[in-house]
C-alpha cells in the first residue's frame, strides 16, 4: 500500500499506478455530480447538445453539499459521501468523458470495474460520516451548474480542493477491488466456521 498525491487534471498513465488499497490526497478541480445530475449528462450526451464542464482528467465526487453564499461567493460548509452504486448505470458514459477518478461510499458494480479498466479510472472511497473534514479541503467554489433547475444536492459542483483525503482506492483500472475481496475473505471465514 503507498501514499499518493493527485493534481487534477489527471493523467491516465498516474491511475494506471495506482493499486486497490492505495492512499490518494488530491488537490484541483473536483465537480459533485448526483443521480440527477448523472441523468442529465446522459441526456445532453444523446441529444449531442455541449456539457457545462471538459471531465477530462476530472473527479467527480458522488455527494451533495450544505452550502452558504458569503459576501456573493458560495461557501462549502459540509460535503460527505453519498451511496455510489446510484450511479452504476452511467459508469460507461462516465468513463468516456475521461474521468480519471471517482469518489463515493459503498462501492460501485461490474460496470465499473470495466469501465476503470477499458477508459483508465479509480474509484475512490470518502469516509463517510465526516463531511465537516471533508470541506475542509475545499479552498472555494468556482462554479455551479443547474442549481435553479435541481436545488443544492443535485447540482453539479465545480470545487477547487487541496490535499483532499485520505481517499483510498476501492477499484483500480487492473480490476481489483477491496469489496471482492473482502467478500472472498468473508465468505471462506463462514465457511472455515460454518462448515455444510
Amino acid at each position: 500500500m503507498k501514499s499518493v498525491n493527485l493534481v487534477t487534471p489527471i493523467a491516465r498513465e498516474e491511475v494506471t499506478k495506482l493499486d486497490a488499497g492505495d492512499v490518494v490526497y488530491i488537490s484541483g478541480v473536483v465537480y459533485t455530480a448526483r443521480d440527477m445530475a448523472h441523468l442529465r449528462l446522459k441526456r445532453l450526451l444523446a441529444n449531442k447538445e455541449s456539457l457545462p464542464e471538459d471531465f477530462e482528467g476530472g473527479v467527480i465526487f458522488h455527494a451533495g453539499p450544505v452550502v452558504k453564499k458569503d459576501d456573493g461567493s458560495w461557501r462549502i460548509w459540509v460535503i460527505g459521501p453519498t451511496t455510489s452504486a446510484r450511479m452504476e448505470p452511467y459508469a460507461d458514459m462516465v468513463g468516456k468523458l475521461g474521468v480519471r477518478a471517482i469518489v463515493g461510499k459503498g462501492g460501485m458494480g461490474e460496470s465499473t470495474i470495466k469501465s476503470l479498466a477499458e477508459y483508465g479510472g479509480v474509484y475512490l472511497l470518502a469516509a463517510p460520516g465526516c463531511g465537516v473534514i471533508h470541506s475542509r479541503a475545499v479552498k472555494k467554489v468556482l462554479r455551479v451548474h443547474w442549481l435553479e433547475e435541481m436545488g443544492v444536492p443535485e447540482a453539479i459542483w465545480v470545487m477547487e480542493v487541496s490535499n483532499w483525503g485520505p481517499l483510498v482506492v476501492g477499484m483500480d483500472t487492473h480490476g481489483q477491488s477491496i469489496f471482492k475481496d473482502i467478500a472472498q475473505k468473508a465468505t471462506a471465514l463462514k465457511e472455515e466456521w460454518f462448515p455444510a
